[in-house]
């Protein structure tokens, strides 16, 4: 055998695993790396993230592709906020009766202003700064 000794062949195989075990843990909803941290920027600003018809009064959509939630708790009142769960950064996964809920461990936000309604989540989840332009929603 060569110079390397097998306890350094094992540990590195085995450093290796662990990596790829975490980055797959990390990988975004959209199956990107690197899911990042609760409260991350939604993409980018661009084209209609959604129109006003397709947020409910009192509900929502959950645009994971974009990162964002956007919400409409009045009508004609329209918020967004980071999709990213603050308690792990799942993505939440709908919205309904006001509250924003993620599937991981049942957190509920506050569909109009963010804020914590039930944890285990302690964070409020971050805005995203949106626009609305007759029937379109853009990111500001």
């Amino acid at each position: 055998m060569s110079g390397v000794a097998r306890r350094t062949v094992v540990s590195a195989a085995g450093g290796a695993g662990l990596v790829a075990v975490l980055t797959a843990c990390g990988s975004g909803s959209d199956g990107t790396a690197g899911g990042g941290a609760a409260g991350d920027a939604p993409k980018e600003a661009g084209g209609p993230l959604a129109k006003t018809a397709d947020i409910p009064v009192g509900g929502g959509k959950v645009l994971a592709d974009q990162g964002v939630v956007i919400t409409q708790p009045a009508a004609g009142e329209f918020k967004a906020f980071s999709s990213k769960c603050t308690h792990q950064g799942c993505a939440v996964s709908k919205v309904a009766d006001g509250v924003i809920t993620c599937p991981c461990h049942q957190s509920l936000f506050d569909a109009s202003d963010g804020s914590v309604k039930g944890g285990p989540a302690t964070a409020p989840l971050p805005p995203t700064p949106i626009k609305v332009d007759g029937d379109s929603i853009t990111l500001a």
